[in-house]
């Protein structure tokens, strides 16, 4: 899901692709620097995506070469695609690799044990903090691949992995299987129940008691992911509930009453182009922030809530933490691992609004602030007038990688490392606040001591806010 907004400074565009005149031709075979993947452009018609590891080559994606042929330039012999604000750089090659030639059988796609190889290799090429986490890698596949069998189920399968995602602790790590692989799942464990046997609480139900509750003044309109309005007289207040979900898809009615909004919108930017997907998020987010920001230009300072933000999009956490921002600064650096290489560092940026707040602006973070939400939190490091209230963030910094396996599961892990303007990464661990709440780092433990007493809550929040001011 999540797909850093990178504000790269110097990439100089030489050629671009759409342009007919231009010399270099894009078609051709390209390899990924640090995302194993191979790009094949055939004809100026098609383009077709392989996912790649030393063990494993299978197309994943094929589409018109329309589709992406805007955001294709060549640099000297490099490729560069940009999604959204993101660059990603190819190298060429003459030729498909051999690997990549050779068709999968039926049997071989849906081979549990090949699988689970093709699944190991693309975390020994790309995870980012096997060294972090100190794990022992051939001794984690070893141990792992000895539980499972040829005749081993889906569900199986599916459960291997992800107990093998908990063992390389990846906070970011996300698999995902067809719903007749969790009907499997749910029959083998129908009669275990809940451990205190209590309702778990929603982030996004909390965060509407939390708003709820703490505005004097309510301006929320026309929109369910962000609640804004007074949290005093003179004190602005918003919540950021997410930060994806803000474009117009134009989903079918159907398509939504069949499967939920989220989901029905989750399936739909799968199958767009991840750049015109992007840009329809930051234009759906600028839309509701221009109304935000005329709503609260009065006020002597403004909270920003991300406490129950799962993350989304940075390209929006960006879009979005802009509008407090006079200047265009970088913010971090972020690197890609590959194989034992990384790439080179790319600085990431926040653009200047042209009528930025810069008051006092507090953010408010916890534990279950992950992934986008983060990086809003880290960025804000670079920015004076901004301060952060609450416990560190979950510490889910690293963007994923997207992949696909055999059998057609998604699955990500990990591949990227991100630091701060000192060289400090925070993964794991999480960005800290400058001014610290107590919260509860497991997630309804911290949901249940919020909502068990919201007066409580928002007590704590402005008696912060004056140690921070005084």
């Amino acid at each position: 899901m999540r797909n850093i907004a990178i504000f790269i400074i110097g990439i100089l565009i030489i050629y671009s692709c759409n342009v007919q005149e231009t010399p270099p031709s894009c078609n051709g075979v390209w390899a990924s620097i640090g995302h194993n993947q191979i790009l094949n452009i055939v004809d100026s018609s098609t383009y077709e995506y392989y996912d790649i590891t030393s063990i494993s080559c299978y197309p994943v994606r094929k589409r018109s070469f329309n589709e992406i042929v805007a955001s294709l330039f060549i640099e000297h012999d490099t490729l560069i695609l940009r999604e959204g604000q993101e660059f990603t750089r190819y190298a060429r090659l003459k030729e498909l690799p051999k690997i990549c030639q050779n068709t999968l059988s039926e049997t071989k796609k849906h081979d549990p044990l090949f699988n689970f190889d093709v699944f190991m290799q693309t975390v020994k090429e790309n995870y980012a903090f096997l060294e972090l986490n100190e794990i022992n890698f051939e001794k984690l596949y070893k141990t792992q691949r000895a539980k499972l069998n040829p005749k081993a189920t889906e569900a199986d399968l599916y459960l291997l992995l992800e107990e093998t995602f908990e063992k390389l602790n990846d906070n970011h790590a996300f698999l995902n299987a067809p719903d007749e692989v969790y009907d499997a799942i749910d029959k083998m464990f129908e009669d275990e129940i809940s451990e205190d046997g209590m309702q778990e609480l929603g982030d996004f139900p909390v965060a509407n008691a939390v708003s709820k509750h703490h505005l004097i003044e309510d301006m929320t309109k026309d929109t369910w992911l962000i609640d804004w309005g007074k949290i005093t007289e003179d004190i602005g207040y918003i919540q950021l509930k997410a930060m994806w979900l803000f474009a117009d898809l134009d989903i079918p009615k159907g398509m939504v009453d069949s499967l939920g909004y989220v989901d029905a919108y989750g399936l739909t930017r799968i199958n767009m182009f991840e750049g015109h997907y992007a840009e329809k998020e930051v234009e759906g987010a600028n839309k509701i922030m221009k109304t935000v920001m005329k709503d609260l230009a009065d006020t002597k300072s403004i909270i920003i809530d991300v406490r129950f933000n799962g993350g989304g999009q940075d390209v929006v956490s960006f879009c979005i933490l802009r509008h407090f921002n006079p200047t265009r600064i970088q913010v971090a650096s972020q690197k890609y691992r590959y194989g034992n290489r990384h790439t080179e560092v790319n600085p990431i940026f926040l653009e200047a609004h042209d009528q930025p707040y810069t008051k006092p602006v507090y953010v408010l973070t916890s534990p279950q602030s992950g992934s986008a939400a983060e990086m809003f939190s880290l960025a804000t490091l670079s920015i004076p007038h901004v301060k952060r209230i609450g416990s560190s963030t979950e510490g889910a910094m690293s963007t994923t990688l997207d992949k696909k396996l055999p059998n057609g599961w998604d699955f990500c892990v990990s591949n990227e490392v991100y630091t701060d303007m000192n060289g400090v990464f925070y993964e794991n661990k999480g960005v800290p606040p400058d001014y610290e709440i107590d919260y509860p780092r497991e997630r309804q433990a911290f949901f249940r001591s919020v909502v068990s007493d919201l007066d409580k809550d928002k007590k704590n929040i402005l008696s912060a806010i004056k140690a921070i001011e005084n």
